[in-house]
């Protein structure tokens, strides 16, 4: 059972003082999260692609970069690339630059994104969303395959048997697709043989098991071995040293970060009863002290199926030493709960 983070460098106006803090100041926080991340032996670190005034994160694989070399046993992934609107070229060499940074620990989580500021910044048709991730989806395996490359698609100029270089220092670089829970994009997965991940952020967690079970239904019958198949949740949360103080501090960046997308996409105002529910044993917020979050990943787990969760981190801005802190006590105390109690549920044959 693998545990990490995932962080779309939220630049939000802090909600106690008012104060923003700029793109550069975020950008070189989160770089201190992740060396600490690796220090406290958590497994994964992922950096979420956008395009806006309130997330600093435009180019993951640099921030990633930047880490690098100050850490020694973190994965380093994207979380996730908008492929639909990147050129999977480059993509592939700058997460092969960070694989040779990073001595073989970059992977691409690519996604088709639930923002689409991209799409008109880098002058692609919305009307073409779905086309365009599949067919940038099918170069971007193929580059991972081969040194040189012969293509043709609809959306993107041809490339005739040329090499893309440098080439990665794993035989072959991890791809995982991101899913918001759809039966298309998990279904998709299976049949390539991709790692999966599901964007857990609401509702019951319970309730996307099927969800894995198609996404293996579907691999096994492409000819995959789905037991060999990971699959990884990202969902939101936040670790204090009890429940009192994570749910406290963590309430208010949380509500004005749900309430400004709730304005931009129509939904309802984010309360404090939604949040108290969300983050009881069936709700998808993953707040409270290293037990409490602990034993909602066991759950997730055992239930769900899940191989690897990603703690999104944090939601909106908090102070700085805060997330150092819950980082801390995810690598040194709930990481620990879990991997104990997944060790002894699996040596029992799973029967709990």
């Amino acid at each position: 059972m693998e545990i990490g983070i995932s962080t779309f460098v939220e630049t939000t106006p802090d909600v106690n003082t008012g104060k923003l803090i700029s793109h550069a100041e975020r950008i070189r926080e989160v770089v201190e999260e992740i060396i600490l991340a690796d220090q406290v032996g958590l497994d994964v670190y992922g950096v979420g692609e956008h395009h806006r005034k309130d997330y600093a994160a435009s180019a993951p694989a640099m921030i990633l970069a930047a880490a690098a070399p100050q850490t020694k046993n973190i994965r380093l992934t994207s979380a996730v690339t908008v492929l639909s609107s990147d050129d999977p070229v480059r993509v592939f060499q700058d997460f092969s630059t960070l694989d040779a940074l990073s001595n073989g620990r970059a992977e691409i989580m690519a996604g088709r994104g639930s923002f689409i500021e991209s799409f008109p910044l880098f002058g692609y048709d919305l009307n073409d969303y779905n086309e365009l991730f599949d067919e940038k989806l099918q170069l971007l395996l193929k580059l991972r395959e081969s040194e040189k490359v012969t293509w043709e698609g609809t959306h993107r100029p041809s490339i005739n048997n040329l090499g893309v270089y440098p080439r990665p220092v794993q035989d072959l670089l991890p791809v995982w697709i991101g899913s918001g829970g759809t039966a298309e994009s998990v279904v998709r997965a299976g049949i390539l043989g991709l790692p999966l991940v599901l964007a857990i952020i609401g509702g019951n967690p319970q309730q996307f098991a099927p969800l894995v079970e198609l996404y293996k239904r579907a691999a096994t019958k492409a000819g995959h071995d789905a037991s060999k198949l990971p699959v990884a949740s990202h969902s939101h949360g936040f670790v204090g040293v009890s429940n009192e103080e994570a749910a406290e501090k963590f309430f208010p960046p949380t509500q004005a970060v749900m309430n400004v997308l709730g304005r931009e996409r129509g939904w309802g105002h984010y309360s404090r009863a939604s949040y108290d529910a969300a983050r009881g044993p069936d709700g998808a917020l993953y707040v409270g002290d290293p037990k409490t979050v602990a034993d909602k990943i066991i759950a997730l787990r055992k239930h769900v199926g899940i191989t690897r969760f990603m703690l999104h981190l944090p939601l909106g801005t908090m102070p700085h030493e805060d997330v150092m802190n819950a980082v801390r006590l995810l690598g040194t105390e709930v990481a620990p709960l879990v991997r104990e109690e997944i060790a002894a549920w699996e040596a029992r044959g799973q029967q709990d």
